[in-house]
């Protein structure tokens, strides 16, 4: 006991130091994390692609390697790099709208509105002081939010930047990680049986079906979905598709689906007098919006089963906590703790029975 009690001093001066140590690592990493989280989530799920890939370049693991790294650039860093082009070149055109609005008259209200029930009369007197005072009084309303909104805007444009560095690290990250992905995975499972034995090793691959199911049953099938969505979009001829294709993308990420930005696209194909297009691109916005409930379950019984709550949680929260990038980062750290929990959970002691 004395003994112990000399060591006590010596003890938590260790234990300080060890903390010290891990919380300064964190610290210094705390810019890399989610780009290596996000990294580590892309290699996990398209390891068995890598490997296939690998298999018919003469099982050359760098020319594997380069061409996996490429595809993330064209996947990832190219629609942003078109976005954010996109948005530039089309600053004029936005500023003139803008400018456009205060001599924007509506026309009088349509005689069918005031027939509709309970809704009706109110909209159409609505729409009659609207149409009889302009938009002179709603400038007035808004004014005061102008300049909150601009800066708000300006912020969200000047973060693109910063995503855009996000985006290229995260090509690093994973190009490194799919160069030396069999030591890596092999050191992940030892650190597991060292800190918890068996159960280590199991949570690490419950870790990575978490991972995968979250890949393939939401990121995969957003990618899909936003991508028929745009397709639709530019040969309908709808304006911007590209923006409207990357908010499809975030929308089908967050479980909302691509819906709003196509039922939108149809309004305003209608609204311009293409009725042709119009009911083409209804037709197309019809297969886009069910196409995910024919490929999730498909994809998803490939990974894990994971509550759609717990997607559009982590996508909410990794939105605010982490930027663009915390729409894949939130999930899967939320999709691995849910996991990892249920199969403590679910684990059977010697004890019981």
């Amino acid at each position: 006991m004395t003994e112990l009690q000399r060591d006590l001093p010596r003890i938590t001066l260790g234990v300080l130091l060890i903390v010290g140590m891990i919380a300064a690592s964190f610290w210094i990493l705390r810019p890399f994390l989610p780009a290596a989280i996000w990294a580590t989530m892309i290699v996990v799920s398209t390891w068995p692609l890598m490997l296939w890939v690998q298999a018919r370049l003469w099982n050359k693991r760098a020319l594997a390697v380069i061409v996996m790294s490429l595809t993330l650039l064209v996947v990832f860093v190219m629609p942003l790099g078109l976005a954010v082009a996109a948005i530039v070149d089309n600053a004029g055109r936005f500023a003139d709208w803008s400018q456009s609005l205060a001599s924007f008259t509506l026309p009088p209200p349509p005689a069918w509105l005031e027939r509709i029930p309970v809704l009706g009369a109110p909209a159409a007197r609505l729409w009659s002081h609207e149409a009889a005072t302009g938009f002179e009084g709603l400038s007035a309303k808004i004014g005061p939010y102008a300049g909150i909104a601009t800066g708000w805007l300006l912020a969200q444009i000047g973060g693109l930047g910063i995503t855009f560095v996000q985006f290229l690290l995260t090509v690093i990250f994973a190009a490194i990680m799919y160069a030396a992905g069999e030591s890596g995975a092999a050191g992940i499972i030892r650190f597991g049986r060292r800190l918890a034995g068996e159960q280590g090793e199991v949570s690490v691959r419950l870790a990575g079906r978490a991972i995968r199911g979250v890949a393939m049953g939401v990121v995969l099938t957003a990618i899909a979905q936003s991508g028929l969505g745009g397709l639709g979009l530019a040969i309908c001829g709808v304006p911007f598709a590209i923006i409207l294709t990357a908010a499809m993308f975030i929308l089908c990420i967050a479980q909302i689906g691509p819906g709003l930005v196509l039922g939108a696209a149809v309004i305003w194909t209608y609204w311009s007098g293409d009725t042709v297009w119009g009911t083409v691109l209804l037709v197309w916005s019809l297969v886009v919006v069910t196409f995910d409930n024919f490929m999730r379950p498909v994809l998803i019984k490939r990974g894990a089963d994971l509550p759609l709550l717990l997607i559009f949680v982590g996508v909410v929260g990794g939105l605010l906590a982490f930027g663009l990038i915390g729409l894949f980062v939130g999930p899967v750290l939320l999709a691995v703790a849910y996991t990892l929990l249920q199969g403590w959970v679910a684990e059977e002691h010697p004890s019981a029975g």
